[in-house]
């Protein structure tokens, strides 16, 4: 039998309030207490609150049989980012060898799904703006928090060991996201609602 990459989840949640995080504490997957506020807290609760929304963006998806690709993607993406959140919330000295985590292969698929999602598309002449579609607006949402999880990430890093594959996943996720958004949009024939600076009050005439 294949030996798994990583080892299965071990958790029972049978009481959902404990109290403990009454006086704006919660504990790492170490056991430290650490503040609510916490650069480590608020990287890996960013990524959680993305989760949440590439759900959201799946769940449009799968409502369209062209749209299953990106739809079966987006349930690979939240099964990653759930690793990804697991690794923040580990200091480095208590990773287990076997923990799940994001490395160099998440990185590369992604790439690869970025190349070939973007080949068919066509060029851009301006910046497009989130909309058009439900699905394309959600995208959208989900590489603005994708974007901040980075920010967020790359400031823990200057505090705090983060790994390097975790900062790079998070890159390469904002810009599939956007491809995905276009691409999207192609298949299902919607048109991209293109940035056009005189459509604001002051540059119409």
């Amino acid at each position: 039998m294949e030996e798994k990459t990583f080892n299965e989840p071990r958790v029972a949640l049978s009481r959902i309030y404990t109290r403990q995080g009454d006086r704006g504490e919660t504990h790492l997957a170490g056991g430290q207490r650490v503040s609510k506020d916490s650069q480590r807290i608020e990287c890996y609760g960013t990524v959680d609150e993305l989760n949440a929304l590439v759900g959201l963006a799946r769940e449009s998806a799968a409502s369209d049989q062209r749209l299953a690709p990106l739809a079966a993607i987006l349930k690979r993406i939240q099964h990653e980012l759930f690793n990804l959140g697991a690794i923040l919330a580990t200091r480095p000295e208590d990773v287990h060898p076997k923990q799940a985590r994001i490395t160099a292969v998440e990185v590369g698929q992604l790439e690869r799904e970025i190349d070939e999602m973007n080949a068919p598309l066509p060029a851009l002449r301006s910046f497009v703006l989130p909309g058009g579609s439900r699905l394309n607006a959600e995208l959208h949402l989900c590489r603005t928090v994708c974007r901040r999880a980075e920010r967020v990430a790359v400031a823990l890093s200057r505090e705090e060991q983060v790994p390097s594959e975790a900062v790079q996943y998070l890159n390469r996720l904002s810009d599939a996201l956007f491809v995905w958004s276009r691409w999207a949009s192609q298949v299902t024939g919607v048109a991209e609602v293109l940035w056009e600076p005189n459509e604001a009050a002051s540059g119409r005439r």
